[in-house]
């Protein structure tokens, strides 16, 4: 099994990234995929989580209107638009599939992380 994020790096606040996750190993489509975050200091975060399908989704509040959770099915890829980005959400991102939507909270895989950092 392989979760492989991309996409994370140095942006300026107000700006845009696109994280990617490339699933491998699994049976991407039954899964629900969530997109976790880690910053120094503050506790694991889980920002957006999305339906095997991609039909329901949820989101953090502190992201929430700004970051869109999106997955591709055919190509077993999780996707976060990240929109009008602040410091706040500077942290490694990871990507991370639970078998249910009960199982959210802890993801049978994870990804390694990529880092995404939003200063001038």
């Amino acid at each position: 099994v392989q979760l492989v994020e991309s996409g994370g790096g140095l942006v300026q606040p107000g700006g845009s990234l696109r994280l990617s996750c490339a699933a491998s190993g699994f049976t991407f489509s039954t899964y629900v995929m969530i997109w976790y975050r880690l910053a120094p200091g503050k506790e694991r975060e889980s920002v957006a989580t999305i339906g095997s399908s991609g039909g329901v989704t949820y989101y953090a509040d502190s992201v929430k209107g700004r970051f869109t959770i999106s997955r591709d099915n055919a190509k077993n890829t999780l996707y976060l638009q990240m929109n009008t980005l602040k410091p706040a959400d500077t942290a490694v991102y990871y990507c991370a599939g639970a078998s249910s939507w009960l199982k959210r909270g802890r993801p049978d895989y994870w990804g390694q992380g990529t880092q995404v950092t939003v200063s001038s």
